[in-house]
């Protein structure tokens, strides 16, 4: 917000030069952006009058004006403004006048000239070369009051300051000088002198009737109609300037008066041409492809989560936002309808964006105003606007309903303001700057206070907005600086848990890199992937691709795998931790959300290099990436892996994980029908986990090392194909005895000198006693033991 120190002063006036106002203003949690001169460095620029002006006799574009204004005497000027004509003040620069620095950065000093042959005595001013403006079309016409002669400066009070703040949005209540003026004065302990609003007697009867059929998203409204306003009296120099000051161009008196409320006290008002309207006004939702033409001359077809004032036929105005063209003030209005409202500013948040409009009204609409100011607002642009352009004011007619926000009380604790600020503020204190701010002292206890919230401030709700504007006021430098005492507690290092980080370092180490992937999908890529699936969809999707909530991290992690082999990444490795939402009935009451670890691998097994040969990555590589991670848990033994079935898998490659004999994850290739449905043209292979399984770890205990000499064994024996090789080595263990150290898998073989439906299966058994040597036979019986064990198990033969 922009605002004018010469105004701000009129309502308050610390005796604080310009710099110190400033920085206390941002202390104050209103942060100052920018302040700038109104107008730029000039001087020797009076009123002056055209009291001539003929054709320059050797340029088409040029004019040769005699000026009054300095002094006695008239004086020549050519000029080349298309507006310079006889009768109107314009801003005069005499001979040794300096102007505002020019493109070259210096000052300009106004000399006498002779312009194709013709001299020019000093020279008339626009709004730009003045910069008091942005209008360069022509010269700058002054009222046809100001007093011929008169310093330029000290006519328009230009030795000003602009200062432009910029607010947080839950301080709404400073959007308007009655606001900035509250503050600055409690900050200073001034009194505030705002101008008298007394209300204005109706002169007539005429109202128009007034409906609120938009629930809460309109809860208040104010209208009064006036009659007999003379629009071509234009608004005086002081309001005019005041909006310009403050960014806003002057329009017509009647527009004018409504900017100046909203600047003045926040409340955001329009006027439509009273005989424009047809009935009576009413605020509604938007019907469905309803349409309006806006005071810009831009058509919206609006939607119907849009409130709109609308009279008997017709939307007339986008409430909160922007009136219509066809109800609009224009020179020839004489009868006019004032309206001042109170909007829910949920209604009006992100309404104006979505049509691509930003307004000052919608700006103070979204973050909040006053909702017990629309009457006052009311009077104060009638008591303006009759004194401006005259007419014949009606009574206020004022509509609420059910949904007017109702009183706040908050409550504040003297204990709360030494654990908060950090000291124990004096009662004097905390009351006289609460009460300054606006806040009613309504009771008063041994352990503290109940404050009446003034209605413009929608930003006090609870203990601790009431701590925080204690410590802006009193001074965020004064508050004492305090050491915090903070018992250190060392926290116990859990062995038994691990941390997710563990899990990303370890699949890092191993070449992968992490992705973060959203949790909602297309609901056609998880179906490619899960058919069964009934995933939850999304109220509010942000894209029609991310409808539903993710059942599994792969749809994501594969979606990333496409994007990096599409941009020439022929070798990728990507993982994921994150949560899957898994419904029985896709509604969120039985939603179940898991934290998985997932991960995708495509592409070579290694870098490419020019030592070795290329080699493409396999099941049993990304089998090994999931060993790993098992590995980190100390509890391999309680992990095994078998054969399985998934629909998004290749069914000769797919391994289902257990712990302890519950399913916790898969790992394997993706199917070749789902892989050429998503145009990969390699084979891919993923894996995922449940973080749960992976993050309980058994304690490490140390086992004495044994000094005696290991025995290993080897035996191939034949069996089923049919048989899983985990099978055969969990039985060969449990048959081993208590001194098995050691099983590997060595050796599988099928071909030629065995059966089509066997396989050869060759395994080490190494055994080691802790105390002694084992003899021969004590391996002989163990080995005996588990030969018997594989012949009745699975009626396997010595090869």
């Amino acid at each position: 917000m922009k605002l004018s120190e010469s105004w701000l002063r009129e309502w308050v006036n610390p005796e604080l030069p310009t710099a110190d106002l400033v920085e206390q203003i941002t202390m104050a949690g209103l942060e100052v952006d920018a302040v700038d001169g109104v107008a730029g460095e000039f001087s020797g620029v009076v009123v002056g009058e055209i009291v001539g002006c003929e054709q320059h006799p050797d340029a088409d574009k040029l004019r040769v004006c005699q000026v009054a204004g300095n002094g006695d005497e008239v004086l020549q000027v050519v000029c080349g403004a298309p507006n310079a004509r006889v009768g109107i003040k314009i801003p005069f620069a005499t001979v040794g006048a300096v102007l505002p620095p020019g493109a070259d950065g210096k000052p300009f000093k106004i000399k006498k000239a002779k312009l194709r042959g013709v001299e020019s005595f000093g020279m008339l001013c626009g709004q730009t070369e003045l910069e008091v403006g942005e209008d360069d079309s022509g010269l700058f016409e002054l009222a046809a009051d100001a007093p011929l002669g008169a310093d330029l400066r000290e006519y328009l009070k230009l030795d000003d300051n602009c200062i432009e703040v910029d607010l947080t949005p839950n301080r709404s209540d400073c959007l308007s000088m009655k606001g900035i003026a509250r503050d600055v004065g409690v900050l200073n302990r001034l009194p505030v002198t705002e101008p008298a609003i007394e209300p204005v007697a109706p002169v007539i009867d005429d109202t128009v009737a007034v409906e609120l059929n938009a629930g809460a998203a309109c809860a208040r409204y104010a209208g009064r109609v006036i009659r007999g306003v003379d629009v071509s009296k234009p608004a005086p120099l002081w309001m005019v300037e005041r909006l310009r000051r403050a960014g806003i161009r002057s329009i017509d008196a009647v527009v004018d008066v409504t900017n100046y409320v909203l600047l003045e006290q926040g409340q955001p008002m329009h006027a439509f041409d009273l005989n424009t309207l047809e009935g009576g006004v009413q605020a509604r939702m938007a019907e469905a492809g309803e349409k309006l033409t806006l005071l810009d001359g831009q058509e919206v077809e609006l939607n119907t989560e849009t409130m709109v004032i609308a009279d008997s036929v017709k939307a007339v105005a986008m409430a909160g936002i922007m009136g219509g063209e066809a109800t609009a003030v224009t020179d020839k209005t004489q009868d006019i309808l004032l309206e001042s409202a109170f909007f829910d500013p949920i209604a009006i948040s992100g309404r104006a964006r979505s049509y691509g409009l930003h307004t000052d009204s919608s700006h103070r609409f979204e973050r909040g105003v006053d909702f017990q100011l629309q009457e006052a607002a009311i009077e104060r642009a009638t008591q303006l606007l009759i004194d401006i352009v005259g007419g014949q004011p009606g009574p206020v007619v004022v509509k609420e309903n059910e949904h007017v926000p109702s009183d706040r009380k908050v409550s504040l604790r003297r204990e709360r303001i030494l654990k908060g600020l950090g000291f124990d503020m004096a009662d004097e204190e905390v009351l006289d700057i609460l009460n300054r701010l606006g806040l009613e002292t309504l009771e008063t206890t041994d352990t503290g206070w109940t404050f009446a919230v003034p209605s413009y401030r929608f930003d006090i709700s609870i203990e601790e907005d009431l701590l925080e504007e204690l410590a802006r006021v009193y001074g965020y430098n004064n508050l004492p600086v305090t050491t915090m005492a903070v018992p250190q507690h060392i926290q116990t290092d859990d062995e038994s848990t691990l941390e997710l980080g563990q899990l990303r370092s370890n699949l890092v180490t191993r070449g992968y890199e992490e992705a973060i992937c959203y949790s909602f999908v297309d609901e056609g890529l998880l179906k490619q992937f899960e058919p069964a699936a009934q995933p939850v969809p999304l109220q509010n999707p942000i894209s029609a691709d991310m409808g539903v909530m993710r059942t599994s991290l792969w749809p994501g992690l594969v979606s990333a795998l496409k994007y990096n082999l599409n941009r020439q990444q022929s070798r990728v490795r990507l993982f994921e931790t994150g949560l899957r939402f898994v419904s029985e009935d896709a509604t969120v009451a039985k939603l179940v959300q898991t934290p998985m670890v997932a991960g995708v691998v495509y592409g070579g097994l290694n870098d490419e290099s020019w030592h070795g040969k290329a080699q493409n990555v396999d099941f049993y590589d990304i089998k090994a990436d999931v060993e790993a991670l098992i590995a980190l848990t100390g509890q391999t033994d309680a992990f095994s892996f078998a054969a399985g079935k998934h629909s998004a898998l290749h069914p000769g490659q797919t391994a289902e994980i257990f712990k302890n004999g519950e399913k916790v994850g898969y790992v394997g290739a993706l199917h070749p029908q789902l892989q050429q449905q998503l145009g990969l043209s390699g084979a891919t292979f993923v894996f995922e986990i449940e973080q749960s399984a992976l993050l309980e770890a058994k304690i490490p205990a140390f086992n004495p090392l044994s000094k005696f000499p290991e025995v290993r064994r080897d035996i191939a024996v034949i069996v089923d194909q049919s048989v899983a090789v985990t099978d055969l080595q969990n039985a060969a263990k449990e048959a081993a005895g208590t001194y098995l150290e050691e099983l590997k898998v060595f050796d599988v073989y099928v071909g030629k000198g065995i059966d089509s439906q066997r396989k050869s299966v060759a395994l080490g058994l190494t055994f080691q006693h802790p105390s002694r040597t084992l003899t021969e036979d004590e391996i002989n019986t163990s080995m005996d033991v588990v030969v018997k064990a594989l012949e009745d198990a699975f009626n396997a033969s010595l090869r």
